[in-house]
């Protein structure tokens, strides 16, 4: 059989199998219907995890309401830090390694009830650190963050829909 041939037949054949397991591409069920117009409410409105959040439920047809009387689901953004510490250091105690946390605490009243209680997430990264790469080494630890914003978000998300299926879903 000719590659091009055997390649196209083998996507036809993974395509068909993937699609009868019932495999959904990430972030296609949408959103409780409670969340039509959220209110975020937080501290650091100008964090990268706000910025990540706000926008990640617009993607998924969330209108983001500017009042908490306007809305008909608030998500309360607790707590949300983020920092470094020195993982491993070189022989003359020189830092080599660096752990990139990010820290959020979050819970959603909707529709006049708690669907989440205040629930905590983590997220970490580690990159090597090399001082002769100065301008680079922060410009990677500053995509790391927004990383990490990023990818709690889509967490948030994950749990908000988690909640919709089972109900509301005790802290963990």
């Amino acid at each position: 059989m000719y590659p091009k041939i055997k390649s196209m037949l083998s996507a036809v054949v993974c395509a068909a199998v993937v699609s009868g397991c019932g495999f959904a591409l990430q972030g296609a069920e949408p959103l409780p219907s409670a969340m039509a117009r959220t209110y975020l409410e937080t501290d650091e409105p100008r964090s990268e995890f706000y910025a990540s959040l706000r926008e990640a439920l617009r993607r998924r047809g969330a209108q983001i309401v500017e009042r908490p009387e306007d809305a008909t689901s608030v998500l309360r953004i607790l707590e949300d830090s983020t920092d470094e510490r020195v993982m491993s250091v070189t022989a003359r105690n020189v830092p080599r390694e660096y752990e990139i946390y990010y820290a959020v605490t979050f819970a959603l009243e909707a529709e006049g009830q708690q669907l989440i209680q205040p629930e905590s997430m983590v997220a970490t990264r580690v990159y090597a650190w090399n001082e002769n790469e100065l301008l680079g080494k922060t410009a990677e630890e500053r995509i790391l963050r927004q990383a990490l914003a990023e990818d709690l978000a889509r967490r948030v998300l994950r749990r908000i829909e988690a909640s919709r299926r089972h109900g509301p879903l005790p802290a963990s």
